[in-house]
């Protein structure tokens, strides 16, 4: 049943981001410095309500099951993309919210972490998507350096090209809603993609 309810969700998801035209085919540079054939903009997802609420009470469902409430104390989000998503998560969850700045402010208190951070505090990491997984890792890091502890990660889509195994390395776990691979072949199977393009975003996935 579990099973079920779970590939209804990711079919769901799938279905969201076809209708908003999320998926780009062409030559495309990463925040990580990667050049990829595809890109899944999920910078436009707050701009469709629907589609934004939609895609955080699923992220808000998938913490409570798979990483449980009590084994965090705060949200964080990662910059830029993954602030909107969290800071929603974060107020679904009743949970105080966090976001760690690009790099450090030259003015004020001249943090990289926004919000209120004790040490001991456990931080539950929540982007939009994993490529590599620097950006969590950056993130992870100011947070350790602040006297937090992050055990978990969360992101909506993984690009599965490293960023889990790169992420386990530093002891934190990455927790996805999606792969991409399930989405490619789901928009393969209703037409959303061609064959070609199926081809394209599979040949991206880093083969284990």
């Amino acid at each position: 049943m579990l099973k079920e309810k779970g590939g209804e969700i990711k079919a769901e998801v799938c279905k969201i981001l076809n209708r908003i035209d999320a998926l780009q085919f062409g030559t495309f540079k990463l925040t990580s410095g990667k050049i990829s054939p595809y890109y899944i903009d999920l910078r436009i997802v707050p701009s469709f309500p629907d589609a934004f609420q939609k895609i955080c009470d699923l992220y808000t469902s998938f913490i409570k099951e798979k990483i449980g409430m009590e084994n965090f104390e705060r949200v964080a989000g990662i910059p830029v993309a993954g602030i909107p998503f969290a800071s929603l998560v974060a107020y679904n969850l009743k949970k105080p919210f966090l976001y760690i700045r690009k790099g450090v402010r030259l003015h004020g208190r001249q943090r990289r972490i926004e919000g209120i951070l004790a040490p001991g505090d456990r931080v539950l990491l929540v982007d939009d998507l994993i490529t590599t997984g620097l950006s969590l890792r950056r993130a992870a890091k100011a947070i350790t350096a602040e006297g937090g502890i992050v055990n978990d990660a969360v992101v909506l889509l993984d690009r599965e090209e490293g960023g889990g195994e790169k992420l386990k390395k530093s002891g934190i776990r990455l927790h996805a809603l999606l792969n991409i691979s399930e989405v490619a072949k789901m928009l393969y199977e209703t037409g959303a993609i061609n064959e070609e393009q199926l081809k394209t975003i599979l040949k991206q996935v880093k083969k284990e």
